[in-house]
């Protein structure tokens, strides 16, 4: 696998990313490729997106992770995550990819986890451009995601308070209120291993107000008729899996939803050998690399 470090820009700001391209792409030849996509204040040297794109490279795509802005190496306030920043960070990572020499421009793809997912989902239904979609972990609706994510009333007036207290610090000193990650979106314990490393920890109370108000489920159905793929574990214990079934049922055909049991939240980090045949036997129909 060749690999090559990049930037490209998105709304003046320098973005981060790594392009691989499998070795046996000839002189000329243009291969389909895809945008992987980091998860919740993550980066592109997490397993969620080395792992998919080792698996996408050996089947023969291209492939370019990045950092988002504000995350990993990219430029940006650092730590400041806002929902429709991301989305726009993604249609320039498209733009530039399309004039990559190995990529055939009118075939790229988005595969993102988790708060990628959601991301994922969004720029499909918001770009022609994108070939095809495939969600792992995600989300479309921010504030019932919340919900099952700080489910007690204790949880959910802790939750909200937070979001008031972040619009009223900003109101009267014109600066954001951090926040720390796991009061944003709990994440346990056990689980905590799985983020990668310089994570980031804290938020501007705006990231979290931006996912409250954040609906991929309004632009989903505008993926068809390019293919979707949204997987998920069945007993996701950090983004509940009803979000990719609420997804699916707002989806357009073709769409695919496969419910993974035995796992957790982090799916393609675990290296799930399960997960990657349902992904290679839909990619081979929906969106081959050759």
């Amino acid at each position: 696998m060749q690999q090559e470090s990049v930037t490209f820009p998105s709304a003046g700001l320098k973005l981060s990313g790594t392009v691989r391209v499998p070795d046996d792409v000839k002189a000329g030849e243009k291969r389909a490729a895809f945008l992987v996509l980091h998860g919740f204040g993550s980066n592109k040297d997490s397993g969620n997106v080395n792992a998919p794109s080792k698996v996408l490279g050996e089947l023969g795509y291209v492939t370019l992770g990045f950092d988002m802005r504000g995350c990993g190496k990219s430029e940006g306030e650092f730590g400041r995550v806002i929902c429709l920043e991301q989305v726009e960070d993604t249609r320039s990572a498209l733009t530039f990819l399309q004039k990559h020499p190995a990529v055939h421009p009118d075939r790229i793809a988005v595969v993102g986890s988790s708060f990628g997912g959601a991301v994922a989902v969004y720029t499909g239904g918001v770009d022609e451009r994108v070939a095809a979609v495939i969600s792992n972990g995600g989300w479309g609706d921010g504030e019932r995601k919340f919900r099952g994510q700080h489910k007690s009333p204790e949880e959910w007036a802790r939750f909200t308070k937070m979001l008031n207290d972040g619009r009223d610090h900003r109101a009267k000193t014109g600066k954001s209120l951090m926040v720390p990650r796991y009061d944003i979106v709990p994440i346990p314990p056990h689980l905590r291993n799985n983020l990668a490393q310089n994570s980031i920890h804290e938020f501007p109370a705006e990231t979290a107000q931006s996912m409250f108000d954040f609906r991929a489920d309004e632009v989903v159905g505008k993926i068809a008729p390019r293919p979707l793929l949204l997987i998920h574990a069945s007993n996701d214990s950090v983004t509940p899996t009803e979000q990719s079934v609420e997804l699916f049922k707002r989806a357009g055909q073709p769409a695919e939803l496969h419910l993974f049991s035995n796992v957790d939240h982090f799916l393609f980090a675990e290296d799930n050998a399960r997960v990657w045949g349902v992904m290679r036997d839909w990619l081979a129909k929906y969106f081959p690399a050759r």
